[in-house]
């Protein structure tokens, strides 16, 4: 909701790319804390923390995360699609969508037995670079395409 609030603190109204923005943290949260929760499993069981893989076991947990995963990717290119960014952020929004995908997809390809959790790990480590990347990536669509269109008036 953070995106929604500052949007509209800001401007005084919601708008559909208020929301774009929100959905990203929205569709991105699960497999982030799935892919923590894969590998931590056994911590959280342990402290008897309902989290997904022993609520609903591994398997469940890897094809969850694979199917927000080609959710999330789309819905972080539709800033461009919708005309809101530049094709500069578009780019970079397919290809941080495609790596996200990538590494779900080693995931899902995970087996019960893989003790060592190596793929949700990097999907893990992978998920935080995303968020900040595709932010990011949006800031500095707007920052310097403000800077354009002001150095042009």
């Amino acid at each position: 909701i953070p995106p929604v609030i500052g949007w509209a603190a800001v401007t005084g109204s919601v708008s559909l790319e208020s929301l774009i923005l929100f959905l990203i943290i929205f569709l991105w949260t699960p497999p982030h804390f799935w892919a923590l929760a894969l590998f931590k499993s056994e911590d959280y069981a342990r402290a008897g923390i309902p989290m997904m893989p022993n609520v609903a076991g591994h398997a469940s947990t890897r094809r969850q995360i694979f199917a927000y995963a080609l959710v999330l990717a789309p819905v972080g290119v539709l800033p461009w699609l919708l005309g809101y960014t530049t094709a500069a952020y578009g780019a970079v929004s397919v290809l941080l969508g495609l790596g996200f995908v990538w590494y779900a997809w080693k995931v899902l390809g995970m087996s019960d037995a893989d003790r060592a959790m190596k793929p949700a790990k990097t999907l893990f480590g992978y998920s935080l670079l995303y968020l900040f990347a595709i932010f990011a990536a949006y800031l500095v669509d707007s920052v310097v395409g403000r800077a354009l269109v002001m150095g042009g008036a």
